[in-house]
């Protein structure tokens, strides 16, 4: 599935309020709510646990894997920030269960 980089509006260099942006139908096929929690792959290697036990996640609006690290990966890649309304796009590869591997197009 497609994924957006996305960002609260503030860009922290600790890479806080980074994440990645899910569409409705896609979360609604590769994830479930009793998971809580959802482990992403970053291209690195590195395991990022994000939770998605959160209304946000699951209303019409935000669906939104964030974490930290993300906006560590993101800024260490050159990758962020970046231009308004044109954030970068990934690959986002359901594995199995709640593990999923992220990879750049």
């Amino acid at each position: 599935m497609k994924v957006t980089a996305w960002n609260n509006g503030s860009h922290h260099s600790t890479g806080a309020g980074y994440g990645f942006k899910i569409k409705i139908e896609d979360r609604d096929a590769h994830f479930d709510r009793s998971w809580g929690t959802v482990e992403v792959e970053l291209p690195t290697g590195e395991i990022v646990e994000s939770n998605i036990a959160k209304d946000s996640f699951w209303g019409a609006k935000c669906r939104e894997l964030i974490d930290q690290q993300f906006g560590i990966w993101l800024l260490d890649r050159n990758l962020a920030p970046w231009q308004k309304g044109s954030p970068p796009v990934f690959e986002l590869e359901h594995i199995s269960g709640n593990r999923f591997r992220l990879s750049e197009t």
